[in-house]
Parts: structure tokens; sequence; C-alpha cells
């Protein structure tokens, strides 16, 4: 290309774990990159604007950024037992009892807001009250506070919540697979379709082969994932990377992309974001 390409992903653990080997140029053939570290509400917006070659993005965005993007078939978060979760101060212990109150969550364009709309939906009769976006970090002390009756939580949060007193009222995880048999997909790689299709496998591969890297010799990526794990305990940090970099990670596959589909049409069905076009998930 001439150029680094230009990718934003997240730091945490499993992002850094994956792209460690492509980011330091370890993967032979590989483009060089040129990264931003932002947080996947931040990516979502920066998808949706057309910025950046290579984004990591929640699968919820992909209706509303796919005609530019492409979803790469590899590098992204699905799996099993990964869910997000909603938490309570422990009042609240029945799910219906959740009808009418407030909710606070991480974004209204995240997958784990889909999960937890499909959840409702199901498991609230008459719905939830007042929904309010806050920082994912902020919202387990809103909880813990009372500044909200529950809290929608993702990534480590799973790991840590009883350190805030919280008590979990449900795993929307849990029920995703429990009504569709379907791993979870939570994040996906996206790569500008103007790139070209070449470029687009180069980029697939590459990914592929930096994860595949990690595997294989996992203490070479613990610099660059503690450099950017912030405070985060060590072993949440390898529980973090357990839980979330998986097969599906190496390459989505036959049930990984029937996930995405399943969420995003029944997500369509709710109104919640608009339908996919036949051909939308398709690689070149």
């Amino acid at each position: 290309m001439g150029r680094p390409i230009r990718i934003a992903y997240s730091p945490c653990p499993n992002d850094t774990f994956v792209f460690d080997a492509w980011a330091h140029g370890r993967v032979p053939g590989a483009p060089p990159l040129d990264v931003t570290f932002a947080d996947i509400d931040v990516t979502n917006g920066m998808a949706e604007r057309g910025e950046l070659d290579v984004l990591k993005v929640s699968y919820a965005v992909l209706p509303w950024v796919l005609e530019d993007y492409a979803l790469l078939p590899c590098g992204g978060a699905l799996g099993r037992g990964c869910g997000p979760l909603v938490l309570t101060a422990g009042g609240l212990t029945d799910p219906a009892a959740l009808a009418g109150r407030t909710v606070a969550v991480p974004s209204e364009r995240s997958t784990a807001y889909l999960l937890f709309r499909l959840w409702a939906a199901a498991e609230v009769p008459g719905g939830v009250g007042e929904v309010v976006v806050l920082p994912f970090d902020e919202i387990m002390p809103a909880v813990r506070d009372g500044r909200v009756d529950a809290g929608l939580v993702i990534h480590e949060a799973r790991f840590t919540y009883q350190n805030y007193g919280l008590h979990r009222l449900a795993d929307m995880g849990e029920h995703w697979e429990n009504t569709t048999g379907l791993p979870i997909p939570l994040g996906a790689i996206v790569a500008k379709r103007s790139l070209g299709a070449e470029t687009l496998r180069l980029l697939a591969e590459s990914a592929r082969t930096s994860v595949r890297m990690a595997w294989d010799d996992p203490e070479a990526s613990r610099p660059y994932v503690r450099e950017h794990a912030q405070e985060m305990d060590p072993a949440v940090t390898d529980q973090h990377i357990g839980l979330y970099v998986n097969e599906f990670t190496a390459q989505l596959g036959e049930s990984g992309y029937a996930a995405v589909r399943g969420l995003l049409t029944r997500a369509a069905a709710e109104g919640l974001v608009p339908p996919l076009g036949p051909d939308a998930l398709r690689f070149p």
C-alpha cells in the first residue's frame, strides 16, 4: 500500500494479545500498523464516520457500517460463557422487578445492549424504565451507590463485580446461548472495502497469524498486554484473555457467522437495527 494500515482497537488484554505480534512487526508479510487505542464505543463512532482502515467494533454497529467496511472472518471476540451481566446492589432478585427501573448501560450501539434488549423483551414484562449511558468503568460504582437500579457490565467486570458488593441478576450470554444454542457475538474486526479484495485477504491472514503466534508464545505478548491493561490484576488479565480469545478469534466459522446473523436478525425484528442485506457479511 505504500503506507501503514491505520487501525484502532481497545487497550483491553484480548485485543493487545491478539495484535501484539502484528503491531510489533513479527508477522511475516503483514503490512505495518499505525495503531490508535480507543474504547469500543469510540471505535464504533469512527466506523460510522468512515475513519481509519481497520477497526475493532461492536457487532451491533455492523448494520450501519457494512456498506463501507467488510467484516473480517477473524481477530474478533465471540465465545461461550462470556456474555454481559446485569448487576444490582442486591435488592432486586427477580428480572421482572426491573420493570420501570433505571438501568445503566455502556452504549446503545453495543452488542451488550442488543443482548440486554432481547433479554428484557423476554424476561421483563412491561420493559425497563430509563436507560442511562455511562462509561463502562462508572457503571458498577453507580449501582453500588444507588444512583441507578441496575447496570449492564462487560469485559473484566465479570471477574470483579463482587468487589463492589454487587449481585448478578442475569447473564445475557446464558440467555442467548440457551435460546439459540449459538456462541455470543461481541466484537468484530472490520476493514475498508476500498482497500480491495487482495488487501482485505492479506489483513485477515495477518490477524489470524498474529493470534496464532500469541498462542504459540504467550510470554511474548505480556509486556504489550501489561502496558495497556492499566491497573488490572495479572490474574484477571489472564482470565480476560482466556475467555475472549478462542477458536472464533482465529476463524469465525459456520457457527460464528450463524451467531452474527442470528443476533442482527433478531435485533432487526425488534426494531433495534436496520435489516442486513443477504450478502452483507460476505468476505471477499
